[in-house]
């Protein structure tokens, strides 16, 4: 399958070269194909906070990449660039609260940074470093994919309808997806009759990002507004939800896009098999259950407007852009470390002690 998919590859949101960071503008897909150089942690940044670049995976490694640009603007200034530095990091890490990725790219960054010696190249390092994040994840989702196309095939057998929320493509990561590079996988294998996506408001990343993906990519893909999800479970066989993760509690608990835990709920009633999706550095150990994962709130105006048009009533409108779903609701997290069946803690402790099947 890996051969498969590398030959099928056709999208990518995040490229280095020149010095430079590059990211496909995901605001204004599908119109618009758009790329964007950033030469600061500050620009990047901001990038991250519009969403320009989004997906947990992809925030993390264009993270680390503003770390090497803003390494070699403070070498140029001189001085104790190191503590410099900081200021960047604090920057980067306030970008968004909830993706884990983020977080984990900037301490193996600032691990890294930790470990120069004297005589070292900082900038050849830390651009090193930064690259291997990208080219692991690459990796991860490879070794994802060929491990949820055997659950599908080992549980359901051929033809299968899937449905998805939110967008866990080439877009959001640093290869070919995680929850959506197991949908690539089946397909190619064989395993697809029908990929079902929800819109996924208010962003529309299921509708502008995902759709466009498959599509692009000859899979069969249906788009369906978010609060048709449980209708479809009971009349078009629909046989797993697969999604993704932007942090996972020790305890299996996952915090996603906003609509998740719905779904994880309609599809236990519905029979419907439950896949989340996501490389291992999602996981944070250091956070018990979902009760204690940040929830990003963004501006009620995402709600409230329209292409820059107010279309709803003068009302408030409150816009969480995560929720959790509690492990006891899904069949299996898989991760390029293994798959967890049934989640809990003792569980995710034992798969974080092993090593990488790749």
């Amino acid at each position: 399958m890996r051969e498969q998919l590398l030959a099928a590859e056709k999208v990518k949101a995040i490229e280095w070269r020149d010095g430079a960071l590059h990211l496909l503008d995901q605001r204004v897909l599908p119109l618009e194909e758009i790329w964007r150089s950033y030469h600061t942690a500050s620009e990047v940044a901001e990038a991250i906070r519009l969403m320009i670049v989004r997906g947990a995976p992809a925030i993390g490694i264009a993270a680390a990449y503003a770390v090497v640009l803003a390494a070699g603007k403070r070498l140029a200034v001189g001085g104790d660039w190191r503590a410099a530095l900081q200021e960047d990091f604090e920057v980067l890490a306030n970008s968004r609260p909830t993706a884990v990725n983020l977080f984990w790219a900037l301490d193996r960054m600032r691990d890294r940074l930790g470990r120069l010696k004297p005589t070292d190249d900082p900038l050849a390092l830390l651009e090193a470093e930064a690259l291997g994040i990208h080219q692991s994840d690459r990796e991860a989702n490879l070794t994802m994919a060929q491990l949820g196309v055997d659950l599908i095939r080992k549980h359901q057998g051929n033809l299968q309808n899937l449905l998805t929320h939110c967008n866990t493509g080439a877009l959001a990561t640093g290869g070919f997806g995680t929850a959506l590079g197991v949908i690539r996988g089946a397909y190619l294998e064989g395993l697809v009759e029908r990929v079902y996506a929800d819109e996924t408001r208010p962003w529309l990343q299921g509708s502008r990002l995902t759709a466009w993906e498959l599509a692009n990519e000859g899979i069969p893909v249906s788009l369906n507004v978010d609060s048709a999800a449980a209708h479809l479970m009971k009349t078009r066989g629909i046989t797993w939800v697969i999604v993704g993760a932007d942090r996972i509690a020790a305890n299996g608990d996952v915090a996603n896009k906003i609509g998740t835990y719905q779904l994880a709920v309609s599809a236990m009633h519905h029979g419907v098999r439950f896949m989340v999706v996501a490389p291992s550095s999602t996981i944070d150990m250091t956070i018990q259950s979902g009760d204690d994962i940040p929830i990003e709130e963004r501006d009620g105006g995402e709600l409230l407007e329209f292409n820059g048009k107010r279309v709803a009533a003068a009302v408030e409108a409150v816009n969480p852009v995560f929720d959790v779903t509690p492990a006891d609701l899904i069949d299996f997290i898989v991760t390029e470390k293994g798959v967890v069946e049934r989640p809990d803690a003792a569980k995710m402790a034992l798969l974080m002690c092993r090593k990488r099947l790749h």
